[in-house]
């Protein structure tokens, strides 16, 4: 058979795909424990506390989104993260009291919800399969094309799983 007579079937049908790993961020996310500026890593004593934040060099956080967390069960006020956060404000990209895993995801659904997807408008469309995703991801994708596509596909275009159909 030669060139000229094979007919590639997937590229045929028009199917356009959609990549969630192109919207994966690209930032460097960190985490700050703040139980190493607690008092015996248990207890908010504010002077002491806030000594202990003053000190510490946010430079480092440049252009970085940090997860503030607290890796022992301590009670902590609201005005301690307000603390912290002014310090943080001048250089972290995003600051938020979570872990690094779940601020990646955070942000990965922040640019799926600004991405520019009307080159999927009226489009057979099949957002690509991966383990690696997590499903609220594609959750999320479908809430967005289902008002713009005209056939929303989960998985490849040679074998996709339709899952809405105009």
């Amino acid at each position: 058979m030669t060139e000229e007579n094979f007919i590639n079937k997937a590229k045929a049908s028009g199917i356009i795909a959609l990549d969630l790993s192109d919207y994966k961020p690209t930032t460097e996310i960190v985490e700050l424990d703040i139980k190493e500026y607690l008092f015996m890593g248990m207890i908010v004593k504010e002077k002491e506390f806030k000594e202990s934040i003053a000190a510490v060099d946010f430079s480092v956080y440049n252009e970085k989104a940090v997860g503030i967390t607290c890796s022992t069960d301590a009670i902590i006020p609201p005005w301690a993260y307000m603390f912290i956060m002014e310090k943080l404000s001048p250089y972290a990209s995003y600051v938020d009291l979570n872990d690094a895993e779940a601020i990646l995801l955070d942000l990965w659904k922040r640019r799926l919800i600004y991405a520019d997807l009307k080159q999927y408008r009226n489009q057979k469309v099949v957002v690509r399969a991966s383990t690696h995703h997590d499903p609220s991801l594609y959750l999320l994708a479908a809430g967005l094309l289902k008002p713009l596509v005209k056939t929303l596909m989960y998985g490849e275009i040679g074998l996709p799983k339709v899952i809405f159909k105009q």
